[in-house]
């Protein structure tokens, strides 16, 4: 896509516009970058834009800055790049569709103008487990001795910077948020996988259909190799509409054209006759549902031509991101993990899974009734912890479906059984010192199972709900975490 002359629209200031803007310059657009004020106040607002260093960095790069409340679309546009944080509702998004203009996201820019001899995408998306896949992928083609980077929604380096930057690559592993599909059109790699499909960010989609419409994006083009969870119904299903090669996996025995576990071994009976390729102990973290990751990520490297020892090295060699099924080790008998990252049901009961016995540590802000997960998780249940504004209503869920487990509630309320006064406090030093208490409450819980001779206890943060009622991020909480269990020591 030709874009010299073109008047483009960047909504956002923001880590998109920091890689966009500079691009769409490169490439000889006229670019406007519009942000919507969140406040009255126009001089804090600007200021608060310019002390981030933002502004001044979009302007040195020729953008033309708008900071209004309007949903009006500004004049001359002839294409709008949006970040993210904007939903399809929009109205200031709706102009412009309404306009005749197209709308769409940085990974789809960076598809458009990405060179002939480009190296291929391999992309991963689903509800949970993405970042862990690709991070999985990207082992496997470097112990291929590819040339290869994680990018996209992985939050380490941008597509658009990827497709125009010096470095050579021979294959780049691709994680893709919903919010990114959403507004992509044209996107064709090489093979894509969905690893799940569970309820999240519907506020922003409007609902679970066209959250699912976003991710069945990927496999558009005949030319994509659509490599889909078997176990999951709801992915089964969109894997059979696939317009090209269609390749499941499972974690029982595969079929022809699937890749699966049979015994203790991950095996490929779709780039290959029955070809061993690792073994389950190979995989890390612990848990089926990494397994399945594993199985994933092992498909798109097939599908690349990666050899099956390369396959087994890569998962050898990984390490769990941050926050994310993360060991912190032993403290007094009781192991400790974090997966701050479990923000909804679907995550959460994968990580509780992965344990016969945890002291659980939840609670924030509940994006959906906690019944049916509480209900699901109740016999691996030894204790739970819970923090954060709908601790009550986990406290509520837990009671009636697992009413002899026992339940600590922390906060500054009249339930709670451990009292941490907010007063004179900022809100990261309280989050900080509810943190601390919830965690010495849970070793005191799993310390009890330690002297009743159970091997190993584990205490585990899955909030299974958002941090931002308490901490900046599900990053802030999950430090915060880590700070109390190294507290222990």
């Amino acid at each position: 896509m030709n874009f010299r002359g073109k008047r483009v629209l960047v909504t956002g200031v923001g880590v998109t516009s920091d890689s966009v803007v500079p691009a769409l310059a490169r490439l000889g657009a006229e670019v406007v970058v519009f942000e919507r004020s969140k406040t009255s106040n126009w001089g804090a607002a600007n200021k608060w834009l310019e002390d981030s260093g933002r502004l001044p960095a979009l302007r040195a790069a020729g953008a033309t800055v708008l900071l209004d409340s309007s949903d009006d679309l500004p004049p001359g546009i002839d294409v709008v790049v949006t970040s993210p944080g904007w939903p399809p509702s929009d109205p200031l998004l709706g102009s412009a569709r309404a306009a005749g203009l197209e709308v769409f996201s940085e990974p789809e820019l960076a598809w458009r103008v990405r060179p002939p001899s480009a190296a291929p995408w391999l992309a991963v998306t689903g509800t949970n487990g993405k970042t862990t896949t690709t991070l999985m992928l990207a082992g496997m083609l470097a112990a291929a001795n590819l040339r290869t980077v994680a990018a996209g929604n992985i939050g380490t380096r941008n597509l658009i910077d990827v497709v125009l930057g010096d470095d050579v690559y021979d294959a780049v592993a691709v994680e893709l948020s919903s919010f990114q599909l959403e507004w992509s059109s044209t996107l064709a790699p090489l093979a894509g996988a969905v690893l799940n499909l569970a309820e999240d960010h519907l506020d922003w989609h409007g609902g679970f259909d066209p959250y699912a419409a976003a991710k069945a994006k990927l496999w558009t083009s005949p030319e994509t190799i659509a490599i889909g969870n078997l176990d999951d119904p709801r992915v089964a299903a969109m894997l059979a509409g696939a317009a090209g090669r269609k390749v499941g996996f499972r974690l029982g025995p595969p079929e022809p054209g699937e890749l699966g576990v049979v015994g203790d071994v991950l095996v490929d009976r779709a780039f290959g006759h029955s070809v061993v390729l690792a073994h389950v102990s190979d995989v890390r973290p612990v848990g089926p549902h990494n397994v399945a990751n594993a199985l994933a990520a092992a498909a798109l490297a097939r599908a690349y031509g990666v050899a099956p020892d390369a396959v087994a090295a890569g998962l050898q060699s990984y390490t769990p991101a941050a926050h994310r099924s993360r060991d912190l080790g032993v403290v007094d008998g009781v192991r400790y993990v974090d997966d701050s990252k479990a923000t909804n049901p679907h995550a959460t009961v994968a990580a509780l899974r992965a344990y016969d016995r945890v002291t659980w540590i939840a609670g924030g802000m509940l994006k959906i009734d906690p019944d049916p997960l509480v209900e699901t998780v109740a016999d691996v249940l030894g204790a739970a912890v819970l923090l954060g504004r709908d601790r009550d209503a986990l406290a509520i869920a837990i009671r009636k479906f697992a009413p002899d487990v026992p339940v600590v509630r922390v906060g500054d309320g009249p339930e709670d059984e451990v009292r941490v006064p907010s007063a004179g406090r900022s809100k990261a030093e309280y989050a900080a010192d509810v943190m601390t208490a919830a965690v010495r409450a849970a070793a005191s819980a799993a310390g009890r199972a330690v002297g009743g001779g159970e091997a190993e206890p584990t205490v585990l943060l899955a909030p299974a709900a958002d941090s931002r009622d308490m901490f900046q991020d599900y990053a802030d909480r999950g430090d915060a975490f880590a700070a109390a269990v190294e507290s222990l020591r």
